[in-house]
């Protein structure tokens, strides 16, 4: 049995793994969407290409129950619904065709739990963290509040980090691991310190900024549960007109008329897409207020 005091790792020959060392944790370079490309020793991940999907990657390592994974949202595509979706996987990842989504393609398999994060906690330069408790729950740091995305994740095997680099998130950059104990943290091998969100991405977060409240005026409990549908649409299908069903919880019927013309929320919906989004679900056209907004003739 090797002396782990005296392992140093590949990446960094000044670098010896001791007792409080988590050891290397990047992306795991064999299994990824059909859109990834990997950097940063492999631990940047961003989806190219003009699309929303097929943006799956996960760690190259087994994480560790209350091993918080952290990550930094470096890039974002304000076009797309939804964002970036965080959880676990107990199926070893392999050399393999993956399927365009996390949520529901793999969680509808046995062996895989993820999680939503909300769009306006993934604007370039949003840093979270995400980990499993030993009683199974999925939970979610962010915006300073730690939230329970999820519960029933199975503990008793090995579980990779599981990440979907999903609509508006085009790329994510891990920065590391930590695991707290009673007496002591410790932490993955140390990583070159990110360069900032570059001035092209901090002007798309400039942008969202806009749109969405401040990160000083938001709570996650305001956010919850995340307004983020997912749509079963090709890359370039366009959403036009009246939507049947709202398309933020999917089961009322639409019977709302925005102030751009689109007939897409129920009347639960639109206060909450009025105080923290305050714009159109489908187009982005921004309201101020419910005087923005019509009821539909019945």
């Amino acid at each position: 049995m090797p002396d782990r005091d005296n392992i140093c790792t590949r990446r960094d020959s000044s670098h010896c793994c001791s007792g409080r060392c988590l050891g290397p944790l990047s992306f795991y370079t064999g299994a990824t969407g059909a859109r990834v490309t990997l950097s940063s020793d492999g631990r940047r991940a961003e989806r190219v290409g003009n699309t929303f999907r097929d943006g799956l990657v996960f760690s190259s390592r087994p994480v560790k129950v209350r091993e918080r994974v952290r990550l930094r949202v470096e890039r974002s595509a304000p076009q797309w619904h939804g964002a970036l979706r965080v959880g676990f996987t107990a199926i070893r990842p392999t050399h393999r065709t993956l399927p365009s989504f996390a949520i529901p393609h793999l969680t509808d398999t046995p062996g895989y739990w993820a999680g939503i994060v909300p769009e306006v906690c993934s604007h370039p330069g949003s840093e979270l963290q995400f980990w499993v408790t030993p009683h199974g729950e999925l939970k979610l740091k962010v915006l300073g509040t730690e939230k329970i995305l999820l519960k029933g994740v199975d503990v008793r095997q090995p579980l990779w980090a599981m990440i979907d680099v999903y609509g508006q998130t085009s790329a994510v950059l891990l920065l590391g691991s930590k695991k707290k104990n009673l007496f002591s943290v410790q932490t993955s091998c140390p990583v070159p310190v990110p360069p900032p969100v570059s001035s092209r991405d901090g002007l798309a977060s400039h942008i969202n900024s806009n749109v969405f409240p401040s990160h000083a005026t938001l709570s996650l409990e305001s956010l919850w549960p995340p307004m983020d549908p997912w749509y079963f649409l090709s890359d370039n299908e366009q959403i036009t007109g009246a939507s049947e069903n709202c398309v933020v919880c999917l089961c009322q019927k639409s019977t709302v008329i925005l102030r751009c013309g689109h007939q897409c929320l129920c009347l639960e919906c639109v206060d909450r897409v009025c105080v923290i989004f305050r714009e159109c679900p489908l187009c982005r056209e921004p309201f101020s207020d419910l005087l923005d907004v019509s009821l539909a003739p019945s």
